[in-house]
């Protein structure tokens, strides 16, 4: 009882299994298409937060409390890398002497800066009223002399806790290229 296989209908069984083998294959392909997607896309993303968090943007913990009450020890700073000019007020990470300090702008080059024997701080000749600093200025004595010139391209930074913060007063003038960057944002870390 030999069963008589139409050569049409093997034909057909013949290429409905290729068919299916090709579309086995047409998925794998697809897949791996999918995968090498997804890949290349971590990959740029990863590379994007690079860039932006190590080369645009700087993320540190403030590293004292020297700029209290508005940034405390181990809050978290999100600074901007590429400004070149700073303006008065403005809040800047800096390294000075191999160590990292977050402080306050006051003057800028050209400015005569003064501090008096009363903890008055002057700019210019004129009385600086800082309505949201809640302390006096005070000199540091055997550290610098007052009044002071700004040169050109330096800074005179104070930190916002004047009595006993390190600042200006107590490592000097601070050169551009030993800023780097103006604080963007900064997130609290206390309580968290």
């Amino acid at each position: 009882m030999s069963e008589n296989i139409n050569p049409i209908e093997k034909k057909n069984e013949e290429n409905a299994a290729a068919a299916g083998t090709q579309k086995t294959i047409g998925k794998a392909k697809s897949q791996m298409r999918s995968l090498h997607f997804s890949l290349l896309s971590i990959l740029i993303i990863i590379i994007l937060v690079w860039l932006m968090l190590g080369v645009v943007f700087g993320i540190m913990k403030a590293p004292s409390n020297d700029m209290s009450p508005r940034v405390d020890y181990g809050d978290l700073l999100l600074y901007f890398r590429f400004d070149k000019k700073f303006d008065i007020n403005e809040v800047v990470v800096l390294n000075k002497n191999d160590t990292i300090y977050l402080g306050r702008v006051i003057a800028v080059g050209g400015d005569t800066v003064d501090i008096t024997d009363d903890a008055t701080l002057i700019v210019n000749g004129n009385a600086v009223s800082e309505p949201k600093i809640f302390y006096t200025t005070p000199r540091y004595e055997g550290y610098e002399e007052y009044p002071q010139k700004v040169p050109e391209g330096e800074y005179f930074i104070l930190v916002d806790k004047r009595e006993g913060g390190e600042d200006s007063r107590y490592y000097g003038m601070v050169k551009a290229k030993e800023i780097k960057g103006s604080v963007v944002t900064i997130i609290r870390r206390n309580n968290l």
